[in-house]
């Protein structure tokens, strides 16, 4: 059997996107290419990986076996070049970071500031992800480190408390709600809301648990910011969803009251979370045990 690692990098890409096409794109190869990549592939080993269809592509069940050696072998290659890489530059390597909203705009930016200086060898990729995406995605090996709430990791991997990650509801000071202590969230679902960016983190959460209810928040307009969302309730445009940490900072500043949303979905608790951490790269662990002392 003989696969290289464009053949596997091809396959979780073509997996990923459910799409051979795309899959190529995210492969840097054309077409054509990526097409004979997977049929040799299906030949060698004598079944068939991809279940082709009008929507797209699916794996077998001998492709789903084949995307989980992929995805360890990628990973191990990965972590193989951070740790050749600290031997040949000093440290220099290159670590992936998933964090959901709440963690990418208040606990996080201080603390990779402190760390890049110090570690000016080092690269971060950051990407705000959902934390049930977050979880599926460190189970699967495709990044190094996760920062999600405690709730929604899946057994096997490696957890560490983080922060405190409450959720409450943002009015203006002179709302009629202002005043109150706290709300459940069924009672909001009629008032007007200021949301985040269409696809982040934290505003899929909230619609999800929306969802639930059979209902869809009532949106008049999307900022790029908890900051912003901040801002426009203040104004009186409508009422926010954010974390707690936001809302005390920013009502120093601004004319907002914050009251708690008595829902167990809004009281989350960030971790840290890893597949193994005796088998990060170099690069990632020194990250890893970075914000394990910060936390």
């Amino acid at each position: 059997m003989r696969f290289d690692l464009t053949d596997l990098r091809l396959f979780r890409h073509v997996v990923e996107t459910e799409s051979i096409t795309r899959g190529a794109e995210r492969t840097h190869l054309a077409l054509a290419s990526a097409s004979a990549r997977i049929r040799g592939m299906e030949e060698v080993l004598g079944v068939p990986l991809l279940k082709r269809g009008r929507r797209g592509v699916q794996p077998t069940d001998a492709g789903r076996a084949l995307l989980d050696h992929a995805r360890i072998v990628l990973q191990q290659i990965e972590t193989m070049r951070g740790e050749l890489g600290a031997y040949s530059r000093g440290l220099k390597g290159h670590v992936r970071l998933l964090a959901n909203t709440a963690a990418m705009s208040e606990h996080l930016p201080a603390l990779l500031a402190d760390f890049l200086a110090a570690n000016p060898s080092i690269d971060l990729d950051l990407e705000d992800r959902e934390s049930p995406a977050i979880a599926a995605a460190i189970s699967a090996g495709d990044a190094d480190i996760g920062i999600a709430t405690e709730a929604s990791l899946v057994p096997g991997l490696e957890s560490h408390p983080f922060r405190p990650d409450r959720l409450v509801l943002a009015v203006a000071s002179g709302h009629r709600l202002a005043g109150k202590r706290q709300v459940g969230f069924a009672e909001l679902l009629d008032l007007d809301f200021v949301g985040l960016t269409r696809g982040t983190a934290l505003d899929e959460h909230v619609a999800r648990h929306a969802a639930r209810l059979g209902r869809a928040m009532r949106l008049r307009v999307r900022a790029n910011s908890l900051d912003a969302v901040c801002a426009m309730v203040a104004a009186g445009v409508g009422v926010g969803i954010v974390p707690e940490a936001t809302a005390r900072r920013q009502r120093r500043a601004l004319p907002l009251a914050m009251v708690r949303i008595a829902e167990p979905w809004a009281a989350r608790q960030l971790t840290l979370c890893v597949r193994d951490s005796h088998h990060l790269s170099r690069p990632a662990r020194r990250l890893f045990d970075a914000l394990r002392r910060r936390a």
